[in-house]
């Protein structure tokens, strides 16, 4: 199997060293006498006490800052301060959020991020306001309205409006007049372009679908390197581990690709299968003419084949009447599991082949012998029930 290399760690909290506030530097920021924001100050802060510390080894890659309620308290600002510091932070490269475990410290050298997260409110909103300035043909420093009317036009609040706009600042996109008026404080600089993630992000309920969206794509990529039709993939637990996501994520992924015709989920050890690989066209033959089955109904007579296995076991080795082995004697016969023995005996006695009975002297009766093989081969062929062939004297 080739290793599959997405670039993304899959992060264990009980396993990462939490950042102490008396690591902190000792001297906190002023402040007073200044018409910078506390957020921005904050940044500043903050990013200059990761750089040092990182490149002195106090602090390592993927050490978790401190709970942002404990950092409020110690610089004596509102947790939503923090909150837009640390945004402002990751921005830069220096942090990385993940929901359920914290904000950890990146490596900052390296290019990309070192965890899978759901887009957040501001990264939607960027990409809300990129799409605005381009639906709208703005031109080259043509004046945006004020965060407050934008945060008014897309739905969301003036606070993660006005940091999604100064983060396009960052980029050089927009340009901030020094001092706020009651004009427009937002100039365009540079034409926005939106990428694929972003136009998801600008649909609904794109904030739990764009997460979904890539661990799909990174999906249909394993299974073009590491599978063919036919095979069966890792169980769901071992897929989060390969692509660094939640079972969760994995599991909605899969449902994309299931309804897809890429895979076809089936209940007990027969797992997911593959029965079309990405990108591949699935081209039907008209059903008048086609005597194959779908590849979905082709695919369910493995489980099948276990009860006709079962039969051929009865026809060769018993009569009427004879009581069968247990079933964890037969899950060892054929090698398979008590349960998957159990149902197909369910449906034999359905069938009318075997018959239960309890008590001391209770267990698995033969009640009818199946048919001849000979008779039973054109069964389990993945045949379309519609298709018959009529023989002319």
């Amino acid at each position: 199997m080739t290793d599959f290399q997405n670039g993304y760690a899959k992060l264990e909290k009980a396993e990462l060293k939490r950042i102490e506030i008396n690591e902190l530097p000792k001297e906190i920021p002023n402040f007073k006498n200044t018409f910078e924001s506390k957020d921005s100050i904050i940044k500043k802060w903050l990013s200059d006490w990761i750089i040092s510390a990182f490149k002195s080894g106090k602090i390592k890659e993927n050490n978790l800052l401190p709970k942002k309620s404990d950092l409020a308290y110690y610089l004596g600002v509102s947790v939503g301060t923090i909150q837009n510091a640390i945004r402002s932070v990751e921005d830069s490269g220096l942090l990385e959020s993940k929901q359920r475990i914290g904000t950890v410290i990146r490596n900052f050298e390296a290019s990309n991020p070192i965890v899978r997260k759901s887009p957040s409110k501001r990264e939607k909103v960027i990409a809300q306001i990129k799409k605005i300035i381009i639906d709208n043909n703005y031109k080259i420093n043509q004046p945006l309205p004020s965060s407050r009317q934008i945060s008014s036009i897309i739905g969301n609040s003036t606070n993660t409006t006005r940091l999604a706009l100064e983060f396009l600042c960052s980029k050089g996109i927009l340009e901030t007049k020094p001092f706020r008026t009651n004009e427009a404080n937002w100039i365009l600089k540079k034409i926005p372009v939106l990428t694929d993630e972003e136009k998801a992000l600008c649909s609904e309920d794109s904030i739990s679908n764009t997460l979904v969206l890539q661990v799909e794509k990174d999906l249909k990529e394993y299974i073009k390197a590491n599978h063919k039709v036919g095979e069966k993939l890792p169980a769901h637990f071992e897929l989060s581990e390969i692509l660094k996501v939640s079972v969760k994520t994995v599991h909605d992924a899969m449902k994309v690709l299931i309804d897809e015709g890429i895979l076809l989920a089936r209940r007990g050890r027969y797992g997911t299968t593959i029965i079309r690989m990405p990108g591949q066209n699935l081209l039907q033959p008209a059903i008048e003419t086609s005597i194959f089955a779908k590849a979905e109904d082709a695919a369910i007579y493995s489980y099948q084949k276990m009860e006709n296995k079962i039969k051929n076991y009865i026809k060769n080795n018993f009569e009427i009447g004879d009581k069968l082995p247990s079933m964890e004697a037969l899950s060892k016969e054929f090698d398979v599991s008590s349960n998957t023995i159990r149902k197909a005996l369910q449906n034999l006695s359905r069938s009318g082949y075997v018959h239960f009975s309890r008590g001391r002297y209770g267990g698995t009766f033969v009640t009818d012998l199946p048919q001849d093989e000979e008779q039973q081969a054109f069964r389990w062929l993945a045949v379309d029930s519609g298709y018959t062939i009529t023989k002319k004297d």
